[in-house]
């Protein structure tokens, strides 16, 4: 493994008989190669027939590897266009309260936004009980795409309490598109978040998602429920993001007790 990460082109070394399976170690080399960007994000990588060739292996062992590079999210396999790399992952750790433009701009990659909707509704039991309001009070819903480098990365559908329309008055899409929801709560509201929680979990995908996130179904997603208060400690925001499991993923410190 030393000798490839010095330099060795990722078919250069031998397999190695009675280690781990063959379908492992040439996934395991594919891995690297991509991670080192050997093989960048859209180029296709060598399909079964080459990598039989390469190694001396069955088409089954070969399409093993390429199974667990698409299941791992790092490729996609498309009919007569072979098996194409990822965009790569945006790791986000979960011990800071951020933006999505916040975390774009960190990872060098341009924020953009597509809002579906913008409308008063009344708030649902949950919706009331994570901002601490009456059931079936006015709360202002938005439902909007957010994209990296114009690449869709996750849906949001956000709850905000009535004091933030009752102070701004509803914004308009074109204030949506045009930036971070968290900056124009602070402008045109002057409300600044301090802090929150967030509670993480895997989901397939629904139709409505699929569509919105360029996801063939079934595909996986990984949905976040946040809420967040401000400096006075208030309830002002939740929402529920549904993020691409093949582009996104958490990072969290631990200590030990």
């Amino acid at each position: 493994m030393t000798s490839y990460r010095l330099g060795m082109m990722w078919h250069e070394k031998e397999l190695v008989g009675g280690a781990a399976p063959m379908w492992s170690q040439i996934a395991e080399r594919l891995r690297r190669a991509i991670e080192d960007g050997n093989f960048k994000p859209g180029e296709v990588l060598p399909g079964e027939a080459e990598l039989n060739r390469r190694f001396g292996v069955s088409r089954t062992t070969s399409r093993a590897a390429l199974d667990h590079l698409e299941t791992a999210g790092l490729i996609t396999r498309k009919s007569g266009r072979g098996s194409i790399v990822n965009e790569h992952r945006v790791e986000r750790p979960l011990n800071c309260l951020s933006s999505f433009s916040e975390d774009m701009h960190a990872r060098g990659l341009k924020p953009s936004y597509s809002t579906r909707s913008v409308q008063l509704t009344m708030a649902s039991a949950a919706v009331a009980a994570e901002l601490n309001i009456t059931p079936n009070s006015p709360v202002l819903e938005i439902d909007r795409t957010l994209l990296a480098d114009a690449s869709p990365m996750a849906t949001s559908l956000t709850y905000l309490v009535p004091k933030v329309f009752e102070r701004s008055g509803l914004p308009t899409v074109a204030d949506l598109d045009g930036g971070s929801l968290y900056a124009w709560l602070k402008e045109a509201a002057s409300i600044v978040l301090a802090g929150g929680h967030e509670r993480i979990e895997g989901a397939i995908a629904d139709a409505a998602t699929s569509r919105s996130l360029g996801l063939k179904r079934p595909a996986p997603v990984l949905v976040c429920y946040r809420t967040s208060w401000s400096v006075a400690n208030d309830p002002v925001e939740f929402v529920t993001l549904r993020y691409r499991a093949d582009r996104y993923s958490f990072r969290v410190g631990l200590v030990r007790p």
